[in-house]
């Protein structure tokens, strides 16, 4: 199911959108705090964002530049100040679309729809995993945060990349161990130790320094 995040000053707007997209099997959630946006996606960590541009204390153009600074999450704009000047500005800022008000709500479905899927179905696979403003590109084994991007070796990229699909959930050293050895990398107990360290050493690099938790006895964990 995929989560949806409306950003929106009319209550009734907001509402009218996230009971028809509900209808359609979204996970969606209308904000009514408007003065620290950032926090509640990084919470939230929706995977599309309708966005209008008249909010109160600050517009959606610059709410647009701060979630880009914690997440890449596809965001359309919707307002009704939908002459060509703001939808340039719009695009400029990192929207990914434009509707302009009124709108029919199908015509919405049907743009939410298409951006979910360009965005994140490639032969029916999602090519990067998302947490907190971390992403893993599972096409070339990186990991971005912020501004910066790092390399993974193939051992540090599948670790990381099972404890991202977890998230949550401990996983234990065994089923990690056994992942990599169903792809052809073996690795004991000692050498898992080995990569888990010197993972950590490149999250800190990015500033990452609690990423993975170690719960003793148990595994590890992305929280």
């Amino acid at each position: 199911m995929y989560r949806i995040m409306i950003i929106e000053d009319d209550t009734t707007i907001a509402k009218t959108m996230k009971d028809y997209l509900s209808r359609w099997n979204y996970e969606v959630l209308y904000i009514t705090n408007f003065k620290d946006i950032s926090s509640q996606v990084v919470a939230f960590e929706p995977q599309l964002i309708l966005l209008d541009i008249m909010l109160p204390y600050y517009n959606g153009f610059h709410w647009c530049t701060e979630i880009r600074k914690v997440s890449k999450v596809p965001i359309i704009f919707i307002s009704s100040a939908s002459d060509n000047m703001n939808i340039v500005m719009a695009m400029n800022m990192g929207g990914d679309d434009f509707i302009s008000k009124p709108f029919d709500l199908n015509v919405l479905n049907a743009k939410v729809g298409a951006l979910l899927r360009r965005t994140y179905s490639f032969q029916g696979q999602v090519n990067f995993l998302e947490h907190n403003g971390v992403f893993l590109n599972l096409s070339d084994t990186t990991l971005s945060y912020k501004d910066n991007k790092i390399d993974l070796t193939k051992n540090e990229y599948r670790i990381l990349q099972l404890l991202m699909e977890n998230v949550g959930s401990v996983v234990a050293r065994e089923e990690i161990m056994q992942k990599l050895w169903e792809e052809d990398y073996y690795i004991d107990d000692n050498t898992l130790t080995v990569n888990i360290n010197r993972l950590r050493k490149k999250l800190n690099e990015l500033e990452l320094t609690d990423f993975i938790t170690t719960k003793k006895g148990l595994g590890y964990m992305v929280e």
